[in-house]
């Protein structure tokens, strides 16, 4: 995973070597608008994400279904048509073969961030070969705490601020942390989001990672659904200035400036560099590090900021290093507080270049993988740049952060040989047989 190799014993004497995890295909539903007028209003969360696991086995046919090792999928609300294991029910429904296994995991919005990080571990480890890892956000079946039950400890101990529970309030706090993040600035980040957003569709830089997904509203008939629902190209400042601010009077978060509730599913295969040369499979991007971090939870999106600093660390990397940035925009003072960090602009063209969140939606748990799928789609374009980051803020306080390389690059440092596969084969073979 890191550029670095480590090379240990097992217990029989057979050296391992942790292996190169790459990132070979990502697709996603539209994203819908949570709530009974929603396009997914009436369908299930679990087929949102059976549409994803579908769509990766069509658009990858040299990856036989027997060979996927594991299938993680999260989500943030694990009940009902999100729970039951997620990712073992959906790799049934999928029609993978029932040798198959699966698991269901849940990080909030770090959710199918974590199961690709989680999964490519086993890759680097050599438990797995290929993965499909992902995640799913109904909420308009399961709205954000719907069925939560904190322990009445987080209060009366005062473990936290009871703003820690309520995300929007945790925006307004880091507002207040950072007095030079103005509304003004967090308007304008926004519009611009839906503008690059907009500009992105006209290139039609969005579409080709979409999965269409047919749904049935009662009155209307089958929509078949293939654009996101939350985007509003055209917004301009005076539309977010007339916003009303529902966190804290005269405040300075709005759903202007904020992603909205949303419903939508996401789903990435992820194999070691090897297994993808010998089944054919492109590699879209080459995983270098990984790391998450605990902040206060009461400024929860700060987290990108600590995890981004670890995971620079692990891969001996500097943030001048990084060529493009796809963060989640939660909020846009989450993402301004990070950029201010940093000593980048506002309008930095390596950040979000499709815009983000605040126009495209985020479902929470599933929103880890947009994020892989737009770097890698931009990693395509441009092979000037090796190094880009996907990364996140996390509820209750954490970040997320992964470092990714271009193997358009000039100077990728993850390509396979044939010489070097066949030495993995036969190490493996002599392992085996010792």
């Amino acid at each position: 995973m890191s550029q670095a190799r480590h090379s240990g014993e097992h217990s029989s004497g057979s050296p391992r070597t942790v292996r190169d995890v790459v990132f070979v295909d990502g697709v996603r539903t539209p994203f819908g608008k949570a709530g009974e007028k929603g396009i997914y209003a009436g369908t299930r969360a679990d087929d949102l994400m059976v549409k994803c696991i579908r769509e990766l086995l069509r658009r990858n046919p040299t990856l036989p279904a027997a060979r996927i090792d594991e299938v993680a999928v999260a989500a943030t609300t694990q009940t009902g048509d999100q729970g039951l294991t997620l990712g073992r029910t959906a790799a049934l429904l999928a029609g993978l073969p029932r040798t198959v296994p699966g698991f269901a995991i849940d990080r909030m919005c770090a959710g199918a961030m974590t199961a690709v990080t989680t999964t490519a571990s086993g890759i680097g480890f050599g438990a797995y070969d290929v993965v499909i890892a992902g995640g799913v956000e109904h909420m308009g079946n399961h709205p954000m705490g719907s069925g939560a039950d904190p322990n009445p400890r987080f209060m009366s101990e005062r473990l936290v601020d009871p703003a820690a529970l309520n995300m929007g309030n945790t925006a307004e706090n880091l507002h207040d942390r950072f007095p030079a993040i103005t509304k003004d600035r967090t308007d304008a980040y926004a519009v611009a989001s839906q503008d690059k957003l907009a500009a992105a569709y006209a290139r039609e830089q969005i579409q080709p990672d979409l999965v269409p997904v047919a749904a049935l509203k009662p009155g209307e008939g089958w929509t078949l659904n293939s654009v996101d629902e939350p985007p509003r190209p055209g917004t301009t400042l005076e539309d977010l200035a007339a916003l009303r601010t529902p966190f804290r009077a005269h405040g300075r978060v709005t759903a202007g400036n904020a992603a909205g509730l949303n419903d939508g599913a996401t789903a990435a295969v992820l194999a070691s560099s090897e297994a993808a040369a010998e089944l054919g499979l492109p590699v879209k991007m080459r995983l270098v590090s990984y790391a998450y971090a605990g902040v206060e939870p009461e400024v929860m999106g700060i987290g990108p900021v600590p995890a981004t600093e670890k995971a620079l660390k692990n891969a001996g990397l500097t943030i001048e290093d990084i060529g493009l940035f796809e963060i989640n925009e939660a909020f846009a003072v989450q993402v301004l507080s990070f950029l201010d960090h940093f000593g980048i602009s506002d309008d930095d063209p390596r950040v979000n270049r499709y815009g983000g969140a605040i126009a495209v939606g985020h479902p929470l748990a599933s929103s880890g993988v947009r994020l892989m799928n737009q770097l890698a789609r931009q990693f395509e374009e441009d092979p000037s740049v090796r190094y880009g980051i996907t990364t996140m803020c996390i509820g209750l306080g954490m970040g997320a952060t992964v470092i990714w390389e271009n193997p358009h690059h000039a100077e990728y440092s993850g390509a396979v040989t044939e010489k070097s596969r066949q030495e993995t084969i036969e190490a493996t073979t002599e392992g085996a047989a010792a």
